[in-house]
């Protein structure tokens, strides 16, 4: 049947993203940016066949993945495997105040993410375990076919990381600008890449930000 084209695209804009703050398990909703984006991503893949949409079931990534589903009268499955990264104590702080608060792992954060375990939370490592089996057992049931996945920044960057054969340590020289869209195809044990934070749709858009830290 052929190998799964995985979609993979990071949810648009919200008012936290321009705030820099850690967002994770807060379940903030796009703002009026990340709705533009949102249907930026739907014009972008107008063309594609898309068989099925699944995203994380945080409302940023699933009013992400609305647009292209209504395209195509299809429903957002919402996958908890692909859910954003649990910041811990760290969620809703700005990233001034935990340098601030919790330097050390700040500094080890931003050097060498992949030793890091979020205080009462989630490392890259964890993330990287529940995001791909979620991945793998959407790319078995639609082997052959085409989908769309919307996640969160960390959560795609470590996919990204691992359907690339790359090591969590590899996590910053990895970019995911929001409403990005990557392409893999996934065939059994073999990977290979079409696209990777394709940005090109939302070049026209006013107020857009690109990664965020």
């Amino acid at each position: 049947m052929g190998g799964t084209k995985v979609y993979l695209v990071r949810h648009g804009q919200t008012d936290w993203n321009v705030g820099s703050v850690f967002r994770g398990r807060a379940d903030r909703p796009l703002n009026d940016v990340g709705h533009m984006e949102a249907t930026a991503v739907a014009e972008a893949l107008a063309v594609e066949r898309i068989d099925a949409v699944y995203a994380s079931p945080m409302k940023r990534a699933v009013e992400t993945a609305g647009p292209t589903a209504r395209a195509r009268d299809l429903r957002v499955v919402a996958v908890d495997g692909l859910i954003d990264v649990d910041f811990g104590r760290w969620q809703g702080l700005s990233h001034d105040r935990v340098m601030k608060e919790d330097p050390k792992r700040f500094r080890l954060w931003s050097e060498q993410p992949h030793l890091v375990t979020f205080p009462d939370g989630e490392s890259l490592a964890m993330v990287r375990r529940r995001a791909m089996k979620a991945l793998r057992s959407l790319a078995i049931r639609h082997e052959g076919r085409t989908i769309m996945v919307v996640a969160h920044r960390v959560v795609n960057k470590v996919l990204c990381a691992a359907l690339l054969g790359l090591g969590d340590s590899h996590f910053w020289r990895i970019k995911q600008d929001p409403a990005s869209i990557d392409l893999f195809e996934i065939d059994g044990g073999f990977v290979t890449v079409h696209r990777l934070n394709d940005t090109a749709h939302l070049r026209d858009l006013p107020g857009r930000i690109e990664s965020d830290f």
